[in-house]
């Protein structure tokens, strides 16, 4: 007996979900936890002319889960700025927070959140899909990001929807809960 097909299954389970740019109270002051379970880390590694990444397998597989923000984190009020959340019946199960910086045309990607539940099921994918459309409207030049270089599934999912690797800061993380961490920075070009 063959499975069946995963990408098709994914695709009615995002299906299922509600997909909107955040109006209401509730879907602004939604916070969803950020965690992730990772089995790889890419680690970067120096060279003479810069640097690149090289993924390395975890045994065992790290899970973090992100510390809470400040409150400044789920405002997205300015008209820079748009949340565009996934509900399923009255529940937020993801959102992603965006603010487009016109000066450079750049819509930076601040957050993106999936519940634990329903991570696997191509949500992020769709809300990202939102914010690209709306990097559009907006006439922005490219996407932006930042991310761990421990979240080796997130950056998988980025590569997949053509994001690259812009560049990063080793120091980004100092002093915080995730030192020793790498932010690695990528990038989509719209033009």
């Amino acid at each position: 007996m063959t499975s069946p097909d995963r990408s098709s299954a994914e695709r009615e389970a995002a299906e299922a979900i509600t997909y909107r740019v955040a109006e209401s109270e509730r879907d602004k002051s939604a916070v969803i936890k950020g965690e992730f379970s990772s089995d790889a880390v890419f680690e970067v590694v120096g060279s003479e002319g810069g640097f690149t990444f090289r993924p390395v397998r975890l045994d065992p597989p790290v899970h973090k889960v992100f510390p809470d923000d400040g409150p400044e984190a789920a405002d997205v009020t300015s008209e820079s700025k748009r949340r565009f959340v996934a509900v399923d019946g009255e529940l937020v199960c993801g959102y992603v927070d965006t603010e487009y910086e016109p000066w450079n045309r750049r819509l930076i990607i601040a957050d993106i959140e999936v519940a634990g539940p329903y991570q696997g099921r191509g949500i992020g994918q769709t809300l990202m899909s939102h914010a690209i459309g709306w990097a559009r409207e907006c006439s922005a030049g490219h996407v932006w990001l930042e991310v761990t270089n421990i979240n080796a599934p997130a950056i998988r999912a980025y590569q997949r929807m053509g994001f690259t690797f812009c560049g990063l800061d080793t120091s980004l993380y100092h002093g915080t809960e995730s030192e020793g961490e790498t932010a690695l920075y990528m990038s989509l070009f719209l033009d």
